[in-house]
């Protein structure tokens, strides 16, 4: 299937909302206290005429997707970009094509595409900064054959997620990351 057979196969931003099971309370928390500044609306408003789409490699349960796809879509609102949202586990066939160090099945990823389908840019599962953090947070942890690394594991998790939701200084970094995929 080609990218625009994919994006017309995805949900728009009310449906996917809709869809949630997980997270759902959380990501619209972050979308409804997160503002992009007036110097990042300027810069995105020269995408504006490109017309440009998104499609979003996504699923509720997970954790990144929570912090970056409302962040995602204030940029989208800022640069007319429009967005479908593709769920991961049900459309492995194009995740497949977009695996993080050619291996991981890491999410959220986003395609940005032109009006004719043409992939101009890909984004995620992280901004650089924010995999930096998690790798520094996840080089603390115990061996895997550890007892208690699992649970240790969980904490890390749990932090990091909080973290997600109410540090305003990650959402800035993760909006600098996608703005710089765009405005390459």
């Amino acid at each position: 299937m080609d990218l625009n057979s994919w994006f017309e196969k995805g949900m728009m931003w009310g449906e996917y909302v809709d869809s949630m099971t997980r997270n759902k309370e959380e990501m619209i928390s972050i979308y409804e206290r997160f503002a992009l500044t007036s110097e990042d609306k300027s810069r995105l408003e020269s995408l504006r005429a490109q017309k440009l789409r998104a499609i979003v490699l996504t699923e509720d349960w997970c954790g990144d997707a929570l912090l970056n796809n409302p962040i995602l879509m204030r940029i989208a609102e800022a640069a007319a970009i429009e967005l479908r949202f593709v769920l991961r586990d049900q459309n492995l066939e194009l995740m497949d094509q977009y695996l993080t160090n050619g291996t991981s099945r890491a999410i959220p990823i986003y395609i940005f595409i032109d009006q004719e389908g043409n992939e101009v840019g890909v984004w995620g599962p992280r901004a650089p900064e924010v995999q930096a953090l998690v790798m520094e947070r996840r080089a603390e942890l115990p061996d895997k054959d550890a007892e208690d690394f699992q649970e240790k594991q969980m904490a890390i998790y749990k932090e990091l997620v909080t973290s997600y939701q109410n540090d305003a200084a990650i959402w800035k970094t993760v909006s600098n990351s996608i703005m710089n995929t765009l405005l390459k």
